[in-house]
């Protein structure tokens, strides 16, 4: 019994968490600026998908999808960050910044 109320809450998190999207980023790092440009760049597009969806400008759908994408740019940086000893080369944040140039096309559409 102990062990189906753990994983129910286990699972409850991750859906809870997965559902509100990458989050807010700390866009305030010390000596990152380029994380900090790129985590700047995934808040404000998180903000659009809210408002549009919000608006309904966009289907829950779309907001969905839009936000599966932009979780996907967010992970990118982790594991990119990981391999950097935390900082963002300029090819990643090249890399990045086209990725996050397509998803912002791609909001609302």
């Amino acid at each position: 019994m102990k062990k189906l109320i753990i994983a129910a809450l286990a699972v409850s998190l991750g859906l809870a968490t997965y559902a509100q999207g990458p989050g807010t980023q700390n866009t305030n790092i010390k000596k990152h600026p380029r994380v900090n440009q790129v985590n700047k760049r995934i808040d404000n597009q998180e903000k659009r998908i809210t408002e549009e969806k919000k608006e309904g400008e966009i289907t829950k759908q779309q907001a969905h999808k839009d936000r599966k994408n932009l979780s996907t740019v967010n992970q990118e940086k982790k594991d990119m960050r990981k391999m950097d000893k935390g900082h963002l080369t300029k090819k990643d944040q090249k890399v990045l910044n086209q990725q996050l140039n397509k998803n912002s096309k791609e909001i609302g559409k």
